[in-house]
């Protein structure tokens, strides 16, 4: 490895796409309930373990454009953040951009797939631009992006058990990368 692309180097000269995933799981609901409640911001910190609390502002709804704030937490420390909503296909889809639309930072997607009796919901997360906020090195941005994908992971099997469990406890939930399958639950 050169030394302009050490993990220890600053985030300057690196391509933010290079950060980003997706993570799947199975549930067993139609794409339509999931969409419902994805899209309905209030609900997220039921099944992420980062979010504390998040709202859409007054008046506003899982539509295009639309602005929500959020609390979030992440080893002792706390802080608050501004999405837009840059995608909301009721049944299909739905993401919002952490900054917004212009100039964000980081862009959360839920795509919904039907499958057999349920839905395969891929939760993607995608750096849009480097920004020290997030880290100053490679090594920084790297083990954010691993944070990130674990807590997605955690993310949908909650989902799917707060989903399930009323209905029939114990249920199991398949959780996988979008290059390569890894099961658990």
């Amino acid at each position: 490895m050169s030394a302009s692309t050490s993990d220890h180097d600053p985030i300057g000269g690196l391509d933010p796409s290079a950060f980003a995933f997706s993570r799947r799981a199975w549930v067993d609901a139609t794409p339509a309930g999931v969409y419902d409640l994805v899209s309905d911001v209030s609900a997220i910190a039921r099944w992420s373990p980062d979010a504390t609390e998040v709202t859409y502002d007054e008046g506003a709804g899982p539509q295009v454009g639309a602005w929500f704030s959020g609390r979030n937490q992440r080893d002792g420390r706390q802080w608050s953040s501004r999405s837009q909503v840059v995608r909301a296909e009721p049944g299909s889809s739905f993401a919002f951009v952490v900054g917004g639309a212009e100039g964000g930072i980081v862009r959360w997607t839920w795509a919904l797939h039907p499958f057999g009796r349920g839905t395969v919901v891929e939760q993607s997360w995608q750096l849009l631009r480097l920004d020290p906020l997030l880290g100053s090195t490679r090594a920084d941005l790297e083990a954010l992006r691993d944070y990130m994908a674990d807590s997605v992971e955690t993310t949908l099997v909650s989902l799917a058990r707060w989903i399930t469990e009323p209905v029939s406890p114990g249920a199991g939930v398949a959780v996988g990368t979008v290059a390569g399958e890894m099961r658990a639950g």
